[in-house]
């Protein structure tokens, strides 16, 4: 599992050594957490527990010498930027979001509380960070894709689907920008001789309508960016034979065929360092942003059987994991 590398983060998290911590003293330091997702969102628990054990390992205790103040926030774009204002308000020490338009919305609100990130695809050009080893100011964090993965969906989606003629890009314009990956995806679709289509999505219903048409006729292929409406993506790519690639693994292990993307929790756990060491002094514009350091491939084999899809050996020698 999770066998290969996959760009190490720039500069590095330094290994905070224990001799160093200093004593923390009594007073509570406080946290603000900003989730794009709903409370009952199966995914929300473990990104927050790891993120929460992570801070335990390092001497943070929620309750004791930290308070931890949650906002689930769903997908909605008034939602989270309400949301960002009331954090903002209740004045944290350091305030961790999740994705491009929850970070958007609190840096617009604070230029002095500190900011971690976690889930950003492109912090520079998005302008939320001038440069990535030195990001200045009052952000830093985990950026979630390397932008050359745009192609490397694609080159996947084409070996386990012979005779893929066009491909939408899903994606939700206000979570956060696509054209990171735009030009990577661009140039391995014109290599493939296949035709690229964007597919800006923001409700169950456009979800479905871009599928439908994707479904029509034979060739069809779909790359899935978004990470809300798992359920209702997941539905409509069986239900109109259109296989997909997602950029995250609970896709796959949801019932989407094939996932290709770094692991979702272990960002968590690596912010956790730079809470820590920002609580104890150090400025987040002195962290360099980080990148993933390792990805997975995951094929669902019933569903790749559903779709009348043999998973080819150049498929199989690299999964990770292969759901049965």
């Amino acid at each position: 599992m999770n066998k290969r590398k996959f760009i190490a983060g720039l500069g590095g998290a330094a290994a905070w050594p224990l001799a160093a911590h200093a004593q923390q003293g009594d007073r509570v330091r406080r946290i603000g957490l900003l989730m794009p997702l709903d409370e009952n969102d199966p995914l929300g628990k473990p990104y927050r527990s790891a993120f929460t054990q992570a801070l335990a390992d390092l001497g943070w205790a929620d309750g004791s010498n930290m308070r931890m103040d949650v906002r689930w926030a769903g997908d909605d774009i008034n939602r989270i930027r309400a949301s960002a204002q009331e954090l903002v308000g209740l004045r944290p020490d350091i305030i961790l979001t999740t994705l491009s338009a929850a970070t958007y919305a609190v840096q617009r609100r604070t230029r002095t509380i500190p900011i971690v990130f976690v889930g950003l695809f492109d912090p520079v050009s998005s302008g939320l960070v001038p440069k990535l080893n030195q990001p200045g100011g009052n952000i830093t964090g985990f950026a979630f894709y390397e932008p050359s993965l745009g192609g490397k969906w694609l080159e996947l989606l084409s070996e386990i689907t012979p005779g893929l003629k066009r491909v939408a890009i899903m994606f939700n314009p206000d979570l956060g920008p696509l054209s990171v990956f735009m030009p990577s995806f661009e140039t391995a679709a014109r290599s493939l001789k296949i035709v690229s289509i964007p597919a800006p999505v923001r409700s169950d219903v456009q979800i479905e309508t871009a599928i439908i048409a994707l479904g029509r006729e034979p060739g069809g292929g779909l790359v899935v960016m978004a990470s809300q409406h798992r359920a209702s993506i997941i539905s409509a790519a069986a239900r109109n034979n259109v296989p997909a690639v997602y950029g995250l693994s609970y896709f796959a292990r949801e019932g989407g065929l094939l996932s290709y993307g770094p692991d979702p929790v272990d960002p968590f756990r690596r912010a956790a360092s730079y809470v820590d060491r920002i609580l104890r002094g150090e400025k987040p514009g002195d962290l360099p942003v980080q990148f993933p350091t390792k990805v997975e491939m995951v094929v669902n084999l019933k569903t790749a059987k559903a779709l009348g899809l043999a998973v080819p050996p150049s498929i199989w020698v690299r999964a990770d994991e292969v759901i049965e």
